[in-house]
């Protein structure tokens, strides 16, 4: 009967347990640690915290308004992060908010750090993730409906509508990270050796050469 007893209690608590590993951001060991962000010399995972605290740490005025889109893709996201919400620090949260012009795309991007859910604003969005296994799973979401995009998994959003669309995302992570796939590719400092392009693009130098002049702004950074 112990035996039993103490089996049912290791199952139960196996959960738990795994979860530990498994949370995007480490769990905080006091009520609140909001980030110094002035504190450039201390390099921890996360920020260290601050002494001097006061209700601003914990507010952000930054997602009331749509944001303009008048740039390449149409597209602009207003992240709520720890830089932006410093009393995010260690809680293992963050939101952002996403703006599409009509033809607007958020292009193909990761997030390493976190699972991200979206609630849509205002329009319609058609929004998809691709697995590990090359799988394609695509929706097209309307107001007031939420799709998920798992941790790390290169995913989308397109607005191929003839109205503005918006979107709030949030993050089970204050940092989530944000790697787009061709800005990471073709405009990385110092830039990815051709051969290793031309080789996994089944392309030619010169059109790589191409794609890496649309992004060479980031690779003079």
């Amino acid at each position: 009967m112990a035996t039993r007893a103490y089996v049912l209690a290791i199952s139960m608590l196996m959960p738990i347990f795994l979860a530990s590993f498994v949370s995007a951001d480490p769990d905080l060991l006091q009520d609140v640690c909001v980030a110094d962000l002035a504190s450039a010399d201390i390099k921890l995972n996360g920020f260290p915290c601050k002494s001097n605290i006061t209700a601003d740490d914990f507010f952000f005025a930054g997602l009331a308004k749509a944001a303009l889109t008048n740039n390449t893709f149409g597209a602009t996201v207003t992240p709520a992060f720890v830089q932006q919400v410093p009393g995010l620090n260690t809680l293992g949260v963050a939101m952002a908010r996403i703006d599409y012009a009509p033809g607007g795309l958020n292009p193909p991007h990761t997030h390493p750090r976190a699972t991200e859910i979206v609630f849509v604003l205002t329009g319609e969005l058609d929004v998809g993730f691709i697995t590990t296994a090359n799988k394609l799973f695509t929706k097209t979401i309307k107001m007031g409906e939420v799709f998920t995009f798992p941790r790390g998994l290169i995913h989308f959003q397109i607005n191929n509508g003839k109205v503005p669309a918006a979107v709030i995302a949030g993050f089970n992570s204050q940092l989530p990270g944000t790697q787009r796939a061709a800005d990471t590719l073709f405009g990385s400092s110092p830039p990815v050796e051709d051969v290793v392009l031309t080789k996994a693009f089944q392309i030619g130098t010169k059109e790589v050469e191409k794609i890496k002049s649309r992004f060479a702004p980031m690779n003079k950074k």
